[in-house]
């Protein structure tokens, strides 16, 4: 349910490449809670990742309250079309009040 929220927000950014993963199972906080996100668009032309990233969680808006956590990889189409790979993600080391 969370992912296709995700996916449906971030249509707004036009994506020529969407991926989502539900991460959850790597980390102690239950179900639809870790998402790992790769968005290939002409919005993020000649963005640093940190202007990427502000656009993505602005087309997030309140959706950002409702999970605890996610791994973007964002990317414009001259990038992707070099890259075309993203990092594992790690699994989760713990610490959370959850763990305890």
């Amino acid at each position: 349910m969370m992912m296709q929220k995700i996916e449906a927000a971030l249509t707004a950014l036009k994506p020529v490449e969407f991926q989502i993963e539900d991460e959850s199972h790597m980390h102690s906080r239950g179900a639809e809670s870790h998402f790992k996100v790769v968005l290939v668009s002409e919005a993020f032309n000649g963005l640093r990742q940190v202007q990427r990233h502000q656009k993505v969680y602005a087309a997030l808006g309140e959706l950002m309250q409702q999970f605890h956590a996610i791994a973007l990889h964002t990317f414009s189409p001259e990038e992707w079309q070099a890259e075309q790979t993203v990092p594992a993600s790690p699994h989760c080391r713990g610490g959370s009040l959850h763990d305890k």
